[in-house]
């Protein structure tokens, strides 16, 4: 039997502009950071934005934005309470701080669930921070999402880039979209996968640094933005806007 719900989450997705996925091949590459505060960004440019935290293995945009204590409105779904000017929903809405060891196809009815209730407002942008990896959830997001296009994050990292190939492989075998690739947590030390990326035919959209004083911003939106870190990503998000 078709899941009525799967008709709803068009209806409710048809007023946002342009959907990006915030993913990577791995854990650990500052993903969910690029997300929330690309999110931030957006807003302060004076773009209607959302952020959806869709990572069920580790949510982690509440305590980037300091949104611990945040809650939706009930009003025929939910309502996404604003963030420093960004409509932001998580699965910790629903969950908390609990573990949440969803598998198959619990995780994906959890998708489903929050997809449809969700009421967002007219987007310019909607950010998704992904789970990390290869698996059945991302294919599950390409499903349920129309348009849905891909920003990849990859660190200097041998190993991380190795993942990010894999990735790149899975999104092209089913003709999704990729927007770009971005190299977070550079250092002067490390190697640019510039040329990486290029020969594997994607657009590199830029290196951002690493930056200490992130983690004494983190919880504090209006300090993040002012982060050398943030400067970087505003760059790399002008680029993808031209």
């Amino acid at each position: 039997m078709l899941d009525p719900r799967l008709s709803v989450i068009e209806d409710r997705l048809k007023r946002v502009k342009k959907i990006l996925a915030v993913s990577s091949g791995k854990g650990g590459v500052g993903k969910s950071l690029i997300a929330a505060t690309s999110a931030l960004i957006l807003s302060e440019k004076g773009f209607k934005t959302g952020l959806l935290d869709l990572d069920f293995t580790n949510p982690s945009s509440h305590i980037i934005l300091g949104a611990e204590s945040a809650y939706p409105l009930e009003d025929k779904g939910i309502v996404p309470p604003k963030i420093s000017g960004v409509e932001y929903v998580s699965i910790i809405f629903f969950t908390g701080s609990n573990p949440n060891p969803l598998r198959g196809p619990e995780a994906t009815d959890a998708f489903i669930e929050i997809l449809a209730l969700t009421r967002w407002s007219d987007l310019d942008y909607l950010m998704i921070d992904t789970p990390p990896g290869l698996g059945d959830l991302i294919l599950d997001l390409l499903k349920l999402i129309k348009g849905l296009n891909f920003i990849v994050v990859s660190t200097p990292s041998r190993l991380s880039l190795e993942t990010v190939k894999k990735l790149v492989a899975l999104l092209r075998s089913v003709k999704a979209p990729i927007t770009g690739i971005i190299e977070n947590m550079s250092t002067e030390a490390s190697p640019s996968i510039k040329k990486d990326v290029e020969e594997l035919g994607e657009r590199f959209l830029g290196s951002i640094p690493l930056d200490p004083e992130v983690e004494q911003a983190l919880g504090k939106p209006d300090e993040i933005i002012k982060t050398r870190f943030a400067e970087s990503l505003a760059r790399v998000l002008s680029s993808i806007q031209s």
